[in-house]
């Protein structure tokens, strides 16, 4: 008789920042206390600048949509929710959540130029490799006076030193999500989308210290999705250092 080898059940070892992580985080998406936490809440936040919509048919891309968390938020708004992403197992989810999906790359979208009202790029461009094709993709696709929102990493020590080896040590997230590599240059990016006639305003942003330690605590008891439990806001912040937001319309 062979012997038969043992069936690992330990989770594979993948480079930082690889996609097939999200497909084996696919059951943490819609978890309020999972390991995309913080990403609720950035989209929140994210979704409070987009302005109700002016026409019946407006669109907005969401570009690196994930499973859809920019959804809820922007119910009543009145836009058509087009979200484009590479991860197949997380577009199902953002279908299920009523979003349009487009299974691309952010830096080569197959939609038409100037097709959308709001370009969301929330938490994405520092996951790409050439971020600046990514800009470029998302300035195209806004129609004349469209606005740009986004939100992402900075290239600095500190950023490195929150988010990556501060950050990927809590329980919240995941270990290897972020190759500090491919942080984004607040001043480039701004340089970059004026670039593509987009003029872009940055502000700072983080999570509210206060709502954050006690939602950790409250995670660790394995109590923070419990009914009537709030979540801990983004707020600004004077500093663009760590997490920044940006908000520009495209002027020509």
């Amino acid at each position: 008789m062979r012997d038969v080898a043992p069936v690992s059940t330990s989770p594979r070892v993948l480079p930082p920042n690889d996609p097939r992580q999200y497909d084996d985080l696919a059951g943490e998406w819609w978890r309020p206390d999972g390991a995309f936490a913080m990403l609720h809440w950035l989209a929140r936040a994210r979704a409070g600048l987009v302005p109700p919509a002016l026409t019946r048919d407006a669109v907005l891309v969401d570009l690196g949509c994930g499973a859809g968390l920019l959804a809820p938020h922007l119910a009543g708004k009145g836009y058509r929710h087009i979200g484009v992403d590479l991860t197949r197992s997380a577009l199902d989810q953002a279908a299920a959540h009523g979003v349009t999906v487009v299974n691309a790359d952010v830096t080569a979208v197959p939609l038409a130029d100037g097709c959308a009202d709001v370009v969301s790029a929330g938490e994405v461009l520092e996951h790409v490799p050439d971020w600046r094709r990514a800009v470029a993709e998302a300035c195209r696709l806004l129609r004349p006076g469209g606005l740009l929102v986004l939100d992402t990493l900075n290239d600095t020590l500190l950023a490195r030193l929150v988010a990556v080896e501060i950050g990927e040590r809590l329980p919240t997230v995941p270990r290897g999500i972020h190759d500090p590599r491919l942080f984004v240059d607040a001043r480039a990016l701004v340089a970059e989308c004026a670039r593509h006639g987009v003029e872009l305003r940055l502000s700072g942003i983080r999570p509210q210290l206060g709502g954050t330690l006690a939602w950790l605590l409250r995670r660790m008891r394995g109590t923070a999705d419990r009914p009537g439990r709030s979540a801990p806001r983004i707020v600004p912040t004077r500093s663009t250092a760590v997490l920044y937001q940006g908000y520009g319309r495209r002027i020509d």
